[in-house]
C-alpha cells in the first residue's frame, strides 16, 4: 500500500447463492481524506462493495485493508468505519441527544465528554437546540443530519454513505449535497459515497468510480470522466451525450476519416495510430453542438433536419434527425437566439473537433 492510499480493495470478488460473481476481481485504492463516489445503475455492485468495506458482507476472494490493517475477516464493530443509510436508521424511542450519544455510551465515555461531543456534533450539523426532540418531530433533512452526526461522533477513519440523500425532495437534496461536501472537508474524514445519481456524483466527489456489472469501468475526477470517457458505458451513463458508431475508412498522417452510421456521414478525427477498418464510437455532448445553416471550414458537421424543440427550464433541447433517422440532441441556454423557423429545411449540427470524444470499440 502506497503512502497516500488509506483504504485498499485488492482482487476483491463476491458471489452469492448461484456462484456468479456480483463483484469480479475489483481493485480500488482510496486516498486519505478524499470524497470518493461509487456510481452506477442498480445491480452494478456498488452497494455490495460498500457493505464489504463495512463488514456486513464477507468477500469471496481478495483483501480489504484500512490504514494498513487487514480488515477482510473482521466483524463490523472491529472496523474503524461507520455507515449512514438512506432510511436514517435512528432509534425512534430515543431523543436526538441519545441517538447521537449512543455510540459514545457503548464505549463508556464519561458523561461530561458525551455532553460536549454531542453539542459539538449538533453545532456542526446546524441542529443546536434540537437535542430533546424525537425523530418523529424532525423533517427528512434534519433526520439525515442526525444520522450523519451519530456516525461521525465516534471519529471513524472512514464514513460510508449508502444513497443517504435518496429519500429527500430535489431542492433539499441539492442543499444537503453542498452541506455534506462542506462537512467532509471540515472533518477531513475519508468518505465513500454510493449513488446512482450522476449529477449528485459530479457535484460532490473528488473522484468517481463508475461501476457496471460488478467491474470498474473508469475512475477519475468528475471533469476527467465527463470530458474523456474511456468506454461507451461511461460516456452514456455520466450525463447526456450523443453516441454515433463509425469505422475508419481512410488514414492520413494527422487525421482519420470515419464513416458514421451506416455510410451516411463522414467526419474527421485525430490519428492516434488507428488502422483502416477499426470500429469506434464517437461521443459529443449536447451543449457542445451548434445548429448552423452552413458549417464553417474547421467545423465537424452532420447534415440533418429538425424534429422538435423542448423547453426544460435551464435550457432548450432541440432534437435533430440525421439522414438515417438517428436522433441528435442539442442543448442551448435559455435566451439563445433561435433563428431557424423552417423545420423542413436541411441544416447542419456542428461542433469543434476538440469536443469529439473517440472511444475504440
Amino acid at each position: 500500500m502506497t503512502e497516500d492510499v488509506f483504504l485498499q480493495l485488492s482482487n476483491v470478488s463476491k458471489s452469492f447463492d448461484r456462484g456468479e460473481n456480483v463483484i469480479n476481481d475489483l481493485n480500488l485504492d482510496i486516498r486519505k481524506g478524499e470524497f470518493l463516489t461509487l456510481l452506477g445503475p442498480s445491480g452494478c455492485g456498488k452497494t455490495t462493495t460498500l457493505r464489504m468495506i463495512a463488514g456486513f458482507e464477507t468477500p469471496s476472494a481478495g483483501d480489504i485493508v484500512i490504514d494498513g490493517d487487514n480488515m477482510t475477516d473482521k466483524s463490523p464493530h472491529e472496523r474503524c468505519v461507520n455507515t449512514v443509510f438512506q432510511n436514517y436508521a435512528l432509534f425512534p424511542h430515543m431523543n436526538i441527544f441519545d441517538n447521537i450519544a449512543f455510540g459514545l455510551k457503548m464505549k463508556k465515555v464519561s458523561k461530561s465528554d458525551i455532553k460536549s461531543k454531542v453539542a459539538e456534533m449538533l453545532a456542526m450539523v446546524q441542529l443546536e437546540g434540537f437535542e430533546n426532540r424525537m425523530p418523529s418531530q424532525l423533517s427528512g433533512g434534519q433526520m439525515q443530519r442526525v444520522a450523519i452526526a451519530r456516525a461521525i461522533v465516534n471519529n471513524p477513519k472512514v464514513l460510508l454513505l449508502d444513497e443517504p440523500l435518496g429519500a429527500l425532495d430535489l431542492k433539499l437534496r441539492k442543499q444537503m449535497q453542498l452541506e455534506l461536501k462542506h462537512l467532509q472537508k471540515q472533518l477531513g474524514i475519508t468518505f465513500v459515497f454510493v449513488t446512482h445519481d450522476q449529477e449528485e456524483a459530479l457535484t460532490m466527489s473528488d473522484r468517481i468510480v463508475v461501476m457496471n456489472k460488478g467491474i470498474i469501468e473508469q475512475i477519475g475526477t468528475p471533469e476527467e470522466l465527463y470530458e474523456n470517457p474511456k468506454t461507451r458505458f461511461v460516456a452514456d451513463f455520466l450525463g447526456e451525450t450523443n453516441l454515433l458508431d463509425g469505422e475508419a475508412i481512410k488514414i492520413k498522417e494527422a487525421e482519420v476519416l470515419l464513416n458514421l452510421e451506416q455510410e451516411q456521414d463522414i467526419i474527421r478525427i485525430p490519428n492516434k495510430n488507428y488502422e483502416i477498418g477499426e470500429k469506434f464510437t464517437v461521443s459529443i455532448r449536447p451543449e457542445r453542438i451548434t445548429i448552423k445553416e452552413n458549417p464553417e471550414e474547421n467545423d465537424v458537421w452532420l447534415q440533418c433536419k429538425f424534429k422538435e424543440r423542448i423547453y426544460i427550464g435551464s435550457s432548450v433541447k432541440t432534437v435533430m434527425l440525421l439522414k438515417n433517422g438517428k436522433e441528435i440532441v442539442v442543448n442551448e441556454p435559455i435566451g439563445h437566439d433561435f433563428k431557424f423557423k423552417d423545420f423542413d429545411k436541411d441544416v447542419f449540427v456542428t461542433w469543434n473537433p476538440q469536443n469529439t470524444v473517440v472511444i475504440k470499440a
